[in-house]
């Protein structure tokens, strides 16, 4: 099979039929196709945007059909998001192309008998556009909350939280960046390469890069780049994928040469093999996990940057009295909602509810009061997560500070590209910071 968009329509089909998670019935469906890398890159942009947008483009069949999105047969209302997502968002596809492949999709999926249909909610938008008349900029939205959760397809609860958290300015801001698509960093591996020879071996091959202010290992690529492993110092352990937030996490606990590391959620690996590279792959780093197959990944990226100091420990963090007292340094890296990563996570905006988020919390203080017991008299726990929401962030460490007198905020340091917070944490906001959200707090113990 060939045919990109019918790709991108099995890949959502099993999206909005099964429940499945984007990326992993896109790598599915990828497996049973042979395409070529500019198709994949279609696949891919129609896969995860017709996701993200979901909101807006359901707005435009309800305004435009005489049945609902939600009452059209599931599989052409995913015919009719291919066909929408390429003409409100793909400049580069020539409308009459977006119209004429989504007719084809309908009559090759059991919908030859709404193809007009099809061809006709289609044409009429394209018509409304031509004349101003977007659906999606001339309504009279009932608020600020629904005209951005519309406009730029993200429920309302999410909305409102960033409003109370920013401002309607700032919110429309972060909603932007998180429909964009993600940017690919590096981490350079100091311990087998140098952030000039890596450059320069990208540079020969056409592939623009850029450095990221006060994180020495971290290099962004710019533009599209082709198959990962096939980069110049893939496979010598050169470098690894980690978003530079991610890479500020470890330079905040600024593991030391000859010390032991506890990392309490360590899958997949990135902070636990940027520890190694930081001590310079002496002492010793637990890298624990309840996830075997994830654990597995670690180990696979730790023997690809070629470190030792790294030992796996699978279990739950919050049933290890083997190591109560035994650590110099604990990261906490918590399993989170994830909302500050929505733009790589296509689906993840619609998973989340306001309840999900408050059992986040409670298990992300059981952690963290655990994790807490693993460090000596006098060590240093970080707790982050990847996402924004106050009640898996602020309100988890105010809750640990004032139930453990030991224990206190240290404040940074160390030169951060992002400014911490009067308090001592850290909180990078993707819309100001051009890096994936994430919150980090470095605590010490008396």
């Amino acid at each position: 099979m060939q045919n990109p968009r019918q790709i991108a329509f099995l890949a959502l089909r099993e999206v909005h039929r099964r429940g499945a998670f984007a990326d992993a019935a896109l790598d599915r469906t990828f497996r049973n196709s042979q395409l070529s890398d500019l198709d994949r890159r279609l696949v891919t942009e129609l896969v995860y945007g017709s996701v993200r947008r979901m909101r807006a483009i359901d707005f435009i069949i309800d305004k435009l059909a005489t049945k609902k999105s939600s009452q059209q047969p599931p599989d052409l209302r995913t015919i009719l998001h291919l066909g929408l997502y390429q003409l409100q968002y793909l400049n580069n596809i020539p409308p009459s192309a977006a119209v004429n492949t989504t007719v084809q999709l309908a009559k090759e999926n059991g919908f030859a008998g709404l193809s007009s249909f099809v061809n006709g909610l289609l044409r009429q938008y394209i018509r409304l556009t031509e004349t101003d008349l977007n659906p999606l900029t001339v309504t009279n939205y009932k608020s600020s909350v629904e005209r951005l959760g519309i406009l730029h397809s993200f429920p309302d609860w999410l909305v409102e939280l960033w409003i109370e958290q920013l401002g309607e300015t700032e919110t429309e801001q972060l909603c932007e960046w998180f429909n964009q698509s993600p940017t690919i960093h590096l981490r350079i591996n100091p311990l087998k390469s140098s952030i000039a020879q890596i450059e320069a071996a990208f540079q020969a091959q056409n592939i623009s890069t850029s450095r990221i202010p006060h994180l020495p290992q971290a290099l962004r690529l710019n533009g599209s780049t082709g198959a990962i492993q096939n980069l110049p110092g893939y496979s010598e352990g050169w470098w690894t994928i980690q978003d530079s937030s991610a890479q500020l996490v470890t330079h905040l606990l600024d593991p030391q040469p000859g010390e032991i590391i506890i990392d309490a959620c360590a899958a997949p690996g990135g902070k636990t093999t940027h520890s190694a590279e930081l001590m310079q792959d002496t002492g010793t780093i637990y890298a624990c996990d309840k996830t075997a197959s994830r654990l597995k990944k670690l180990t696979e990226n730790a023997d690809r940057l070629q470190m030792k100091s790294i030992k796996i420990h699978t279990g739950d963090s919050r049933e290890f009295p083997e190591f109560i007292n035994l650590a110099d340094r604990v990261l906490l890296d918590a399993p989170c909602s994830g909302l500050g990563t929505l733009h790589r996570r296509a689906d993840a905006r619609w998973r989340h509810t306001p309840e999900n988020i408050q059992q986040q919390s409670q298990l992300q203080s059981e952690l963290l009061a655990n994790s807490a017991t693993f460090v000596k008299s006098g060590g240093v726990l970080v707790y982050a997560t990847c996402t924004i929401h106050p009640l898996e962030n602020e309100q988890v460490v105010r809750s640990f500070l004032d139930s453990n007198p030991h224990w206190q905020i240290e404040p940074p340091t160390i030169d951060l590209p992002v400014q911490p917070s009067p308090e001592g944490w850290v909180k990078v906001w993707p819309h100001k910071h051009q890096m994936d959200g994430f919150f980090m707090v470095r605590l010490k113990r008396d």
